[in-house]
């Protein structure tokens, strides 16, 4: 590894001294490649003459007095990173990024399976110069059968199933409100890099690691999959009901709705008297989890006239008391208000010019803490430097 690439300061990440070259765009390659710079890698953004799509992706938009308004979307996920611009159809351009796969520690990509083949920039190629190099490749349907599928993350949430457990039981599907694969894939890439890199340390060999999001998908939908995949059992939606936990759904008051969780038998016979109906607590009809999934509406009933007495915030405070977990659905100010209130700090800033908000990087480390060098990069902004220094 170069220590400290760039000549930049020793980050005290435990990624310090490690050199990405990132050429991936959108949102999980960029997802991935943030969460390494965070822990203190130096990540070069490798972009076309246009910039990332996702500078484009707007609105909202952050108004920048010296840059225009700037996509909140890329914002989102480009922090701590440097800029470069490259075209690969000029000779001078490819053999710069050729020199940067050179020299990097990890690469990530997420073109189409085979499309770095043509410029020279695939594992194969780049392994011949730089046999240690961590080679991360991200596609939406893998690099056999689903090679030619554009990966968007809305055909997986699709194809993988995700959107025919989304949405009322009775109504159409609905995709989540976040691009989920995407950030999932970016985690799992960043995980497996972190690993390679580990075995890298121990072995000095490099490897190609390749993921996409309908594995990433099939993994994510945990209990749901193995519903199917152990019991041949195909869920299906049911709304905001869990299938096999119950309550654990929003239920109106006498002026909102609340997420209202009895997880287990101890949570349940709390919630039954707290709301005022100990008989319930003690019906040997209701005594386990199995036996409420039966009488699902006979205790939904009865839970219902007792949450319709008060309003959200008063059972609020009386079931939380209780030990019983529940809570307002909050939009997104709400949520972050919420985190704010709870100490847990959710907005950084980089201490740069910019200074730009983004959202911290949601774990602690007591004794190698993430850190916010640097505001996501205008397009192209350390092109010259990283040439320098590639040439030097």
């Amino acid at each position: 590894m170069d220590h400290s690439p760039l000549g930049d300061a020793p980050t005290g990440g435990p990624l310090d001294g490690v050199l990405v070259a990132d050429f991936s765009r959108v949102l999980a390659g960029p997802y991935a490649t943030m969460m390494l710079a965070d822990l203190g890698a130096t990540v070069i953004k490798v972009e076309g003459p246009g910039g990332d799509d996702t500078r484009t992706w707007k609105p909202p938009v952050l108004t920048d007095p010296e840059h225009g308004d700037i996509a909140t979307y890329y914002l989102s996920i480009n922090r701590n990173k440097r800029s470069i611009v490259l075209d690969f159809t000029d000779p001078d351009d490819l053999a710069t990024a050729r020199r940067l796969a050179q020299r990097a520690d990890v690469l990530v990509e997420n073109m189409k399976p085979g499309g770095m083949a043509k410029f020279g920039l695939d594992h194969a190629s780049v392994a011949e110069h730089n046999p240690s190099v961590v080679y991360c490749s991200i596609s939406g349907f893998g690099s056999r059968g689903g090679a030619h599928l554009p990966g968007y993350d809305l055909l997986v949430q699709a194809t993988s199933g995700l959107m025919s457990l989304t949405g009322e039981a009775d109504g159409p599907p609905y995709r989540a409100g976040v691009a989920v694969f995407d950030v999932l894939t970016g985690l799992h890439a960043a995980l497996a890099i972190s690993s390679a890199l580990r075995h890298r340390e121990r072995t000095g060999q490099g490897q190609l690691l390749e993921t996409n999001l309908l594995s990433v998908a099939v993994s994510a939908l945990v209990n749901q999959t193995e519903a199917y995949v152990a019991a041949g059992a195909v869920p299906h939606r049911m709304g905001n009901e869990h299938p096999s936990v119950f309550p654990y759904q929003p239920m109106p008051t006498k002026d909102g709705e609340l997420i209202v969780i009895a997880a287990n038998d101890a949570q349940f016979r709390k919630l039954a008297t707290v709301l005022g109906d100990p008989a319930m607590a003690e019906d040997p009809r209701f005594a386990t989890m199995s036996d409420r999934i039966s009488h699902r509406a006979e205790i939904e009933q009865r839970l219902l006239a007792r949450l319709a007495t008060r309003t959200a915030q008063e059972w609020y405070t009386a079931i939380t008391e209780v030990g019983v977990p529940c809570g307002p659905i909050n939009s997104v100010d709400g949520g972050v208000a919420l985190a704010e209130e709870l100490g847990l700090e959710p907005v950084v800033r980089a201490p740069d010019a910019a200074a730009v908000p983004t959202v911290r990087n949601p774990v602690t480390y007591s004794a190698t803490p993430p850190s916010y060098r640097r505001s996501p990069p205008p397009v192209g902004a350390d092109s010259a430097e990283i040439r320098s220094w590639l040439n030097g």
